[in-house]
């Protein structure tokens, strides 16, 4: 087919497409544009037309029509991506799953919920409020459950509880040309072939569509507390986590933000009382004697490192404000310098080598004389770098990339990763062949062009691919 005929092709289908949809469609330039960027630094690239679907089947209708005319797609949950995976680098239909928001099934006996993509992690939470059941995956940001599972998030609890990959039993995928996959069924553990659920597991929209997620449950804990403790310095907390982790205490979560972070925090929270000081925020479940024990233990721990006594939080409310200001971090670390754009990274390592990452990253931002705050999941060895650039300044955007290479190769060097949390997408996909090999990233590849000949889904991220007319 020639470029002409190609392109002409592609205008008739999007118009197509359009129609079909009608008011579930959109040209609109603002609409565009808010849907061609995440929440971090990436410059927008909008795509040519939005769509909201409401049901698998208009998925599928989208997908084979954008596959036999070579259209891209990208899917778009809420929109909190850090490493540009929804920007529409050559153009096409944005595919907004927000309206496929449908809890379908809670399964109490089994302790198992089915839910569409759209579905946010807080509407999830609220709804299973009262059934004495929650779902433990907990990012910061309200993210869809589709977009969780696409990048395979982790967060707050991960140390306790695991993240998606560990919590999602099986998924629906619309693959490029309609097809329909389902990878599972609701039993707790599989031997049937291969784990097709792993596979699309932090595939990033690059295979298919996720048009349906089963869920794992959670007992609601008989009894929750938090607690925060300052430190004289980031290493005695980052040592403190190290040994209270290697104690074996099954802390819920625990959380560090260094002293300019926890500044921010304060004041965007308005948090009475708390010291800018490099904090930890701990969090216990279980009995009551349970917590208790394990509170003791993890506070002994604290003060052997020069921690304060734990300042304690066990009502509802009270636990809620402290962890939505952490959740609230990023904005918190953007008032800082008004009119900054904030480049957010990430790295994650074994916790025994977490120390030595954190004092190096601390050094880094110190030598880089530009505002930055370390806030991370640190019981599982995984932590962000929030640098605020001067959008203006080439020199402060060349010293913060030389600052993310540093961080990076530091991490796969202590057997880390380049990413615990935030996904590859645009920002890390060139470190994916020195961290897993060329053969690995070849293998990606090869999976990509089994399942997306023509290159359509969520092009340029994650993995190289040769793409076709």
């Amino acid at each position: 087919m020639s470029e002409h005929a190609t392109a002409a092709a592609r205008k008739a289908a999007l118009a197509r497409l359009e129609a079909r949809f009608g008011a579930r469609a959109s040209r609109n330039p603002t609409v565009l544009a808010q849907h061609g960027r995440g929440e971090a630094w990436h410059p927008a690239r909008p795509p040519e037309l939005v769509l909201w679907p409401e049901s698998t089947e208009e998925v599928a209708e989208v997908l084979r029509v954008c596959h036999e005319a070579r259209i891209p797609v990208v899917p778009f949950g809420t929109g909190t991506s850090l490493e540009g995976h929804v920007l529409a680098t050559r153009g096409g239909v944005c595919l907004d799953l927000s309206r496929m928001d449908r809890i379908l099934e809670v399964h109490g006996e089994d302790m198992d919920v089915v839910v569409q993509p759209g579905v946010t992690r807080r509407r999830l939470e609220d709804h299973l409020r009262d059934t004495g059941l929650f779902f433990p995956v907990d990012p910061g940001a309200d993210a869809s459950l589709g977009g969780m599972a696409a990048t395979r998030a982790t967060g707050t609890t991960t140390v306790r509880y695991g993240g998606m990959r560990e919590n999602v039993l099986a998924l629906e995928v619309v693959l490029p040309g309609g097809r329909i996959l389902r990878t599972g069924n609701r039993a707790r553990k599989s031997a049937a072939g291969y784990d097709l659920t792993r596979l699309f597991l932090g595939s990033e929209g690059t295979l298919g569509v996720i048009t349906r997620l089963t869920l794992r449950l959670w007992p609601r804990p008989e009894h929750m507390a938090a607690a925060v403790c300052t430190f004289p310095e980031v290493g005695a907390a980052v040592d403190a986590v190290v040994e209270t982790i290697g104690s074996g205490i099954p802390v819920a979560r625990i959380e560090l933000l260094d002293e300019l972070q926890m500044r921010a925090c304060i004041d965007f929270a308005r948090l009475e009382g708390f010291a800018s000081a490099p904090t930890l925020f701990y969090e216990f479940h279980g009995s009551e004697a349970a917590v208790r024990e394990q509170a003791e233990l993890a506070g002994e721990i604290a003060r052997a490192h020069g921690g304060t006594a734990f300042r304690w939080a066990t009502r509802p409310e009270e636990m809620r404000r402290l962890w939505r200001a952490r959740h609230d971090a990023f904005y918190a670390a953007k008032a800082l310098r008004p009119g900054a754009e904030s480049w957010v990274t990430d790295v994650c390592v074994p916790v025994s080598r977490l120390p030595d990452q954190i004092r190096a990253a601390q050094a880094d931002i110190a030598a880089c004389g530009i505002p930055a705050t370390i806030v991370g999941h640190v019981g599982d060895g995984n932590f962000h770098l929030i640098l605020l650039v001067d959008p203006d300044s080439p020199e402060e955007w060349a010293r913060v990339r030389a600052l993310n290479e540093r961080l990076v190769a530091r991490a796969l060097a202590a057997e880390g990763t380049c990413t615990g949390e935030h996904g590859v997408g645009l920002g890390k996909k060139r470190w994916l062949g020195r961290e897993l090999g060329e053969e690995a990233v070849a293998a990606m590849a090869a999976i990509k062009r089994a399942l997306d000949p023509h290159g359509i889904m969520n092009p340029d991220k994650v993995v190289p691919y040769m793409y076709e007319n």
